[in-house]
């Protein structure tokens, strides 16, 4: 058995990130899609005179897009997916596109070059098909995508683990005992675990568990006991779930079944009934997480000029990186390193607590309107949000979205009320309802309710809304400090 800071450390030195796999076949599939509608048109349609060409291409490349949403195609899970099923979604992609592209040529003025069909299909078909098994290949070898906790070591929890273990698709970070789990259950357990060459982390009691959630990032909590003898600490654990925004899983049945279905298998397919504190849009989230990438490499690629303007200056006018990294917080839990342009001197860090008094956000965020930290060039950057810029490197890694609460520092969270925890229930992000409502002019309470609403009520149409909101408060610096 290992401790709470061992199984830590083993979640960070992991290995390759999680969902690389699918974040590269993306990119891939895009540039082949770009280029192969480029490449198909007549070469008359070749030229600096023909830019609509990047335009038809674009188009091409959303229709990729929007029909992968939809498939959920890079979606780390479908990677699951047997050869001719991957070949099926790809078929059905490049339908898309050729749809698209015949569209274009019906309505387009006679003499417009398009590019052709028959050419367009073998050159994207034939690289995506084959990138595909390469990049299954890959995703075989990266670490499971997501950290569960079991609350128990009885039977039904022993199954479950290895029943996790088997798939590969999620990593067991430890069990809570139930009562009347003793000592011959332990060994149980750790027997099961050792049969598969794991490791068994018994983290503590099932009374433990809002406070193991505030130290172990945890994305779904596995309640594995059973309602007769187990129904008040279940229950209690469905509570503080509920509370800090973790998805829990229930057991379906109340015995273990060999050859019997449920009528929707789908709905129970390990067993387990799944619970999240707010509404599942997965298509939407899909197209989030699309655009969230597409959006943020295309903003890099556009704003290399103002990066290098701006890394120019930070350099000029004051020692210290160009770069600032710190730790942030993010979906559950999760620790990340945050970058932005340094906007202050670079011992910024040390110094906070000797202004700590001058403190004129209330809770646990520390803003200063006046802060004697920043530098003049970190003023100017930071007023009209150019300092965040960096963290679209963070949106592409997935470690944030565009959109979503922001990500709070660790010594902040600590101090955070159960029902506050809620907001690392999803990605954070690099605007939200706090950033286009007045930002440092509303108090931590406020900030934290408006966080809340957005969680409760998200929509992909909200977070366009709120995309085009947050516009003129940048431009404007409205709020900034």
């Amino acid at each position: 058995m290992t401790s709470i800071g061992g199984s830590l450390n083993n979640l960070r030195n992991a290995g390759r990130t999680p969902g690389f796999a699918s974040r590269a076949n993306l990119f891939a599939d895009l540039a082949i899609v770009f280029v192969a509608t480029i490449a198909a048109a007549t070469p008359a349609g070749i030229g600096p005179e023909r830019v609509h060409l990047f335009w038809v291409a674009s188009g091409a490349v959303v229709a990729w897009v929007v029909t992968a949403a939809a498939l959920r195609h890079y979606h780390p899970l479908a990677y699951d997916r047997g050869p001719l099923d991957d070949v099926a979604m790809i078929t059905i992609q490049v339908a898309a596109v050729i749809t698209v592209l015949a569209l274009l040529d019906l309505v387009a003025p006679a003499g417009t070059p398009i590019p052709r069909i028959s050419h367009v299909l073998p050159m994207i078909w034939v690289p995506a098909v084959l990138l595909r098994r390469f990049f299954v290949m890959l995703a075989d070898r990266e670490p499971p995508m997501d950290d569960i906790l079991i609350i128990g070591i009885g039977p039904i929890a022993r199954l479950t683990a290895g029943d996790v273990r088997r798939q590969g698709h999620h990593r067991v970070v430890g069990h809570l005992r139930l009562p009347d789990e003793n000592g011959r259950e332990t060994a149980l357990l750790q027997r099961s675990y050792q049969a598969d060459g794991a490791e068994c982390t018994i983290l503590g009691d099932v009374a433990s568990l809002e406070e193991v959630l505030r130290k172990v990032a945890v994305d779904e909590i596995y309640v594995a006991g059973k309602m007769r003898t187990h129904g008040e600490e279940m229950q209690e654990a469905i509570r503080v779930c509920e509370r800090l925004g973790i998805p829990f899983a229930l057991p379906a049945y109340s015995f273990r079944l060999e050859r019997a279905q449920a009528v929707h298998a789908e709905a129970v397919a390990d067993g387990y009934l799944h619970y999240q504190t707010y509404q599942p849009k997965p298509h939407q989230q899909a197209m989030k997480r699309l655009f969230d990438i597409a959006a943020s490499a295309l903003a890099l690629w556009a704003l290399l000029p103002l990066f290098a303007v701006v890394m120019i200056l930070i350099k000029l006018t004051s020692r210290g990186p160009i770069f600032f990294r710190q730790v942030r917080v993010g979906l559950h839990g999760r620790t990340f390193n945050m970058l932005k342009f340094r906007s202050m001197v670079a011992n910024a860090e040390a110094l906070k607590s000797a202004l700590a008094a001058s403190n004129e956000q209330s809770g646990p965020v520390f803003k200063m309107r006046r802060d004697p930290r920043v530098t003049r060039v970190g003023r100017f950057i930071r007023r009209y949000s150019i300092d965040e810029l960096p963290q679209l490197i963070n949106v592409l890694r997935g470690d944030m979205s565009v959109v979503g609460p922001r990500p709070p520092v660790p010594e902040e969270l600590l101090k955070y009320e159960a029902w506050q925890r809620r907001r690392l229930s999803v990605r954070p992000g690099l605007t939200c309802i706090w950033q286009v409502s007045g930002r440092n002019q509303i108090s931590f309470e406020d900030w934290m309710v408006l966080d809340m609403q957005y969680i409760d009520h998200w929509s992909l149409a909200q977070d366009f809304t709120l995309i085009f909101r947050t516009i003129p408060v940048v431009i404007t610096g409205r709020g900034a400090s």
